[in-house]
């Protein structure tokens, strides 16, 4: 199956954010070309210690393989025994000031392939916000730019595509979710190549207007430890989440994907407490009862 066109425009995506984000940081990203021993590679863009991101990555990946790993064929038995590709564009943004927002985005397609036999593929992707002190603004901002990105694929897309992310970025260990959501797909097919294409298309050119407008808006507000310490506590959950229950982790370690670069999603200052339980009537308990529990924020 020929993936030109969905590689080409993953790298054009990449390139495109990348400039944007180095706009608000006012420093270049780092770019790291690297190739896999198994088959293909990638090119990753890192910011780290930035005046606006403490670190962020923006990673294009195109990994080949002769034999799917176990977290593939657990999930889709039919794989087995074929060759397949994988590619894709994957952020993580991890702001310094605690009233920004962490903000993740990823679109992905994958063909598994066999001599004889009809090509398996499909996309997958989505974008989702992760605040330490919750905005009602930002929230309804952010859904909004989710909700324009699937319009023109129906109205019901949006609402099945948000249900789908708040199941999926859940931490079931704790009962919480990870942040107030977005959007989420994956083993996207039907009625398609073009149509699938054309709705992961949607999902990628959205987020800059979807995050970059909150991050302008909440860059300079004052802060102080109470409320880098609160956000440190937080990002334990965003690492908790990526290591136990994302699949793309897995997926990448199994698979053996470039270390670094999976693990970039991680923020660099983390806190676990234990037993921990915010003020009550604080800004930070308010995360907890106001934002995270899912809600219909369009």
């Amino acid at each position: 199956m020929d993936v030109s066109p969905v590689r080409a425009y993953f790298t054009g995506l990449q390139d495109r954010i990348v400039g944007e984000l180095e706009g608000i940081e006012g420093a270049p990203f780092l770019r790291d070309e690297w190739e896999r021993p198994q088959g293909g590679g990638g090119i990753s863009r890192l910011i780290e210690d930035g005046a606006v991101f403490e670190r962020g990555g923006v990673n294009f990946s195109h990994v080949m393989g002769e034999q799917m790993p176990a977290s593939a064929t657990a999930h889709r038995p039919e794989l087995a025994g074929r060759h397949w590709q994988a590619l894709g564009v994957s952020l993580v943004l991890h702001p310094r000031n605690p009233y920004c927002p962490t903000s993740h985005m990823n679109v992905r397609f994958f063909v598994a392939e066999k001599d004889g036999e009809e090509p398996v593929w499909w996309f997958g992707g989505g974008m989702d916000l992760t605040p330490y002190y919750g905005f009602e603004q930002d929230a309804v901002h952010f859904h909004r730019s989710c909700r324009s990105a699937l319009e023109p694929f129906g109205i019901a897309t949006y609402q099945h595509f948000k249900g789908w992310c708040d199941r999926y970025f859940f931490l079931k260990h704790r009962n919480e979710a990870r942040g107030i959501g977005g959007i989420f797909f994956d083993d996207l097919n039907q009625e398609g190549f073009a149509r699938c294409f054309a709705l992961t298309q949607g999902v990628g050119d959205h987020f800059t207007a979807a995050y970059l407008p909150i991050i302008e808006r909440r860059r300079d507000i004052a802060y102080g430890e109470r409320e880098r310490d609160f956000q440190a506590y937080r990002r334990g959950r965003y690492v908790e989440f990526n290591l136990v229950w994302d699949r793309g982790t897995l997926f990448g370690l199994q698979s053996g994907g470039r270390t670094e670069s999976i693990l970039m999603s991680l923020p660099p200052v983390v806190k676990w407490r234990y037993d921990w339980k915010p003020e009550p009537g604080s800004e930070e308990e308010k995360l907890y009862t106001e934002f995270l529990p899912p809600r219909d924020w369009v």
